[in-house]
């Protein structure tokens, strides 16, 4: 069978009803003539919206990224006035980007990688810690200084996958 042949067919299967007299009418049965312009219907109102919208899409992809990246600026301009008001008075008299302070918290409570965020090269790691009155914390914060006083540290770079598997470079 030819696919015109086999649209016809299916064509057989639609049923519609005459908007003059209401019989039951099948697609592949009506022999249609329009004499003038068609009157428009709900339909027709639908795919213009459709494709208004499609062509705004269109549009707005163009400009999304030039977008987003002008709110990402105003964000992080915000994020440093609220880390500004939030972060303790000696940490702010270091004067650092924000978004180059890391927290790990434990046992050391800050790593800064500094000049990260707005220049090519990191010109320091600064570890940041409060003083604290825990004993056993301190032990293990005078235990890392030590090992990097002593070079006894050592560069590794693992990549964890969706799946959870680990990689060592």
């Amino acid at each position: 069978m030819t696919e015109l042949f086999v649209e016809f067919q299916e064509f057989r299967k639609i049923l519609c009803v005459c908007p003059c007299c209401g019989e039951l009418v099948k697609v592949s049965d009506l022999k249609l003539k329009v004499k003038g312009a068609a009157v428009k219907t709900w339909l027709d109102e639908y795919e213009k919206e459709e494709q208004v919208i499609i062509k705004n899409e269109e549009k707005f992809n163009g400009i999304e990224e030039k977008i987003r990246e002008k709110w990402k600026e105003k964000g992080r301009e915000q994020a440093e006035k609220v880390f500004n008001n939030a972060i303790l008075p000696s940490f702010k008299a270091l004067k650092l980007d924000p978004f180059d302070i890391k927290p790990i918290l434990n046992p050391i409570d800050f790593v800064v990688f500094k000049g990260m965020n707005k220049k090519e090269v990191i010109s320091d790691i600064l570890f940041l810690s409060k003083v604290h009155s825990s004993p056993s914390l301190e032990i293990t914060r005078k235990q890392v200084e030590k090992a990097i006083l002593n070079n006894k540290y050592e560069w590794q770079v693992a990549r964890i996958d969706y799946d959870g598997h680990i990689t060592f470079e």
